[in-house]
């Protein structure tokens, strides 16, 4: 299998790719395909401490991204490869649960709460080992040769946040640069890159966005939508394509496996008020989840009022044991004031307007066995985006964008006595629709091929992969990397991973007309070469993570303006030559059972720590906008703990000291009283009233007090 394809590559680089859109796809459906491997077949039921089955458990083969589901009674079946051994039971609620499966050929068990009495403290997983939701090769956290961080669903809840882009400024490594506040309009970039050099993902669906980069973060969803978040850190390119030039991120939403209505209000200073309400229904083989949200406030100064409304809804449903089609539909609408977002410090930019509506829709269809998965999805994003100079007068200067893109995509992964193999397959239509840029329209097809294998005893593992994408306008390019780990021993691992990126210019950077900016059609795309080396050690109370990272860029794209005539010249991105980044990354979370046993006070604390070091080129007469704005050190501290009874304290602390700006320290805190079915809290944003930019021109809000209350009713 593995000559055909390098045959196809190989035929597909000597030939114009776009006539072959179809053949790469349907090659890809098939190959997903392919014969199972043999193996014997395994059977059973899981039960909780009552003897009731339970639905939706996990049954993964151990180092293997293959795994059932079962069923509404408790029931399994899968078969496993000759090659392996252990059965892992999961499922939201409950302690985890690996069995040898031996020779037997059923396998019945029993699963407990993580809250039950009977499970002693110290045999409850505090940090659960998540399977990486890639779209091949999926994998647990700690059995991937990756940096990779996820941020929790019970993170989420006790997070002092209201918005996603909040939520991020707690990795270290990740640089959100709001303009506003409560994640409205931010960029988010990785490692010293830029906003346009990150990719944005919902349930592995692509959000970037053809215009800008600057809508990557506008996410037709609320934090309450959100499973978890997984942070892939270092080049993804050969995992997700091009423009995942220093990393991704996956937003996993939730489809509740049990039936619930969820409401919350919350008010606060600045005129703030929020609202949401959800409902969660499981019958049968149907699973649904509807979710509608609302936030509006007057703004912390002149013209920073804003009006988000999101709307969300999930489903499922099982055909049969090992098959089922899920739908996803999702819409926000953004309204807000835009006081300096673009332009200058001159009150001629006080008055901007922006509305924003972003659109996602995807259907999928996914089957599983013990040798392979095959996953195909058909998806459509829209991104309208209206500007106004000047707010009253929409006639002065109004630019009207409307993006869309359409994808097909079908990926498929293949366990075998050689390891694991993966391949994929997506084609696109991406258009733009602007009076200011003009109509634009482009195809793109990528085929991805990778293969994890295992030597040594399965010490070590070495998973090398390359993505090759042709553009209509832009051309062929291949994308290779690899990634290599080492097991020394239990829990703890060595990895090195290295990767080719590229990214292509936005049509903003292309065509853009404005008072104060220019585009440039004589941009090529930028491309580096990525390197990683790193330890981690995951245990299931603490976890540690260490790497050293480098990436080589040329042809940066960057936007500029001559220094000399800072006050009359205009922003236009130019290439510049090349920009060497190097640094350290460092994440330390533990659960307070790992310093103080039992003792329940302390709940977790994690800290994480990020060091650039930007070669940066000695440019004469040149202000930059974005490439030469990166962090040199990044701290932050979450601390979550327990006063007394119900009474929970979250404190969060973000040190960041950039190369080109004044550094600064936030702290923000959250109190929360948690009862079965309601909770209430307290949150303060900007605890001492620091006075910051995270963005040049826009000051941060002050001090920013907000309560609210939670309702959640099963039925």
């Amino acid at each position: 299998m593995l000559i055909k394809v390098l045959k196809l590559i190989s035929a597909l680089s000597k030939n114009n790719i776009q006539n072959h859109q179809w053949v790469l796809f349907l090659f890809v459906l098939m190959t997903s395909a392919h014969a199972f491997a043999q193996g014997s077949k395994v059977v059973g039921k899981v039960v909780d401490d009552h003897g009731n089955g339970i639905i939706a458990v996990t049954v993964l083969i151990k180092e293997t991204q293959f795994k059932a589901i079962t069923n509404t009674k408790g029931n399994y079946e899968i078969t496993i490869p000759e090659t392996s051994d252990n059965l892992i039971f999961s499922a939201d609620g409950y302690v985890s649960k690996e069995i040898n499966r031996g020779i037997r050929s059923t396998i019945n068990v029993i699963l407990y709460k993580k809250e039950a009495p009977s499970v002693p403290p110290s045999q409850v997983p505090m940090f659960e080992d998540v399977i990486v939701q890639e779209n091949r090769l999926q994998l647990p956290v700690s059995q991937t040769s990756r940096n990779i961080h996820v941020i929790s669903n019970k993170q989420i809840e006790n997070s002092a946040i209201q918005s996603v882009a909040e939520l991020l400024q707690s990795v270290a490594g990740l640089d959100v640069r709001q303009r506003g506040t409560h994640g409205l309009q931010a960029d988010v970039s990785l490692r010293g890159g830029t906003f346009d050099q990150i990719l944005i993902l919902i349930n592995g669906i692509k959000m970037a966005d053809p215009q800008t980069g600057h809508h990557a973060l506008n996410l037709p969803l609320d934090l309450d939508n959100i499973k978890r978040i997984e942070i892939l850190k270092g080049p993804a390119a050969r995992v997700f394509g091009a423009n995942a030039f220093t990393g991704a991120i996956n937003i996993v939403t939730k489809t509740p496996n049990t039936p619930y209505l969820k409401l919350s209000l919350s008010n606060g200073m600045n005129a703030l008020w929020g609202g949401h309400a959800a409902i969660a229904h499981q019958k049968g083989k149907y699973q649904h989840y509807l979710s509608l949200g609302k936030q509006l406030s007057d703004g912390y100064r002149f013209n920073t009022d804003y009006d988000v409304a999101n709307y969300f809804y999930q489903g499922s449903y099982a055909l049969d044991e090992s098959q089922n089609i899920s739908v996803l539909g999702s819409f926000s609408d953004r309204k807000f004031g835009a006081n300096r977002f673009y332009g200058n410090d001159s009150d001629f930019f006080a008055n901007q307007y922006e509305e924003i509506q972003t659109s996602l829709m995807n259907i999928g269809h996914q089957k599983s066995s013990a040798n392979f998965t095959i996953k195909t999805r058909l998806n459509w994003r829209r991104n309208q985006d209206e500007y106004l100079l000047i707010r009253e007068d929409p006639d002065f200067y109004r630019n009207l964008h409307t993006s869309q893109v359409v994808s097909l995509e079908s990926h498929g992964d293949y366990y075998s006595k050689w390891g694991a193999t993966g391949i994929g397959g997506s084609l696109s239509k991406v258009s733009l629709n602007s009076n200011n840029l003009g109509n634009h329209s482009r195809q793109i097809s990528t085929l991805f091929l990778e293969h994890r294998a295992y030597l040594l005893n399965k010490k070590l593992d070495i998973t090398p992969g390359v993505a090759l994408s042709h553009y209509s306008d832009f051309g062929s390019h291949f994308f290779p990397g690899i990634d290599v780990g080492y097991a020394l021993k239990s829990g703890i691992k060595l990895f090195t991973n290295m990767g080719y990126t590229w990214r292509i210019p936005t049509y903003t950077d292309l065509y853009y007309v404005g008072a104060a900016n220019i585009g440039n059609e004589n941009l090529t795309p930028e491309s580096a070469l990525s390197y990683e080396v790193g330890a981690k050690y995951t245990h299931s109370h603490w976890n540690t993570n260490i790497s050293w990272f480098s990436r080589k860029s040329s042809n940066l794209i960057d936007w500029i303006k001559d220094s000399e005539a800072a006050d009359t010249s205009k922003w236009q991105p130019q290439n510049l030559n090349d920009l060497t980044i190097r640094g350290l990354d460092f994440n330390i979370n533990f659960s307070g059972q790992a310093l103080l046993g039992s003792n329940d006070i302390l709940k977790n604390i994690q800290i994480g720590y990020t060091y650039i070091d930007a070669e940066i080129p000695q440019y004469s007469n040149i202000i930059s906008r974005y490439v030469l704005e990166n962090l040199n050190h990044q701290l932050t501290v979450n601390i979550q703990h327990r006063i007394v009874g119900p009474l929970h304290h979250n404190l969060r602390l973000r040190y960041l000291d950039r190369a080109s700006m004044a550094n600064y320290f936030v702290i923000d805190t959250k109190l929360i009283w948690e009862a079965e079915k309601y909770s209430f809290y307290l949150t303060i944003n900007n605890l001492f009233n620091e006075s910051y930019y995270e963005s040049n021109l826009v000051e941060m809000p002050g001090l920013w007090l907000f309560a609210g209350i939670k309702l959640k009713i099963p039925y």
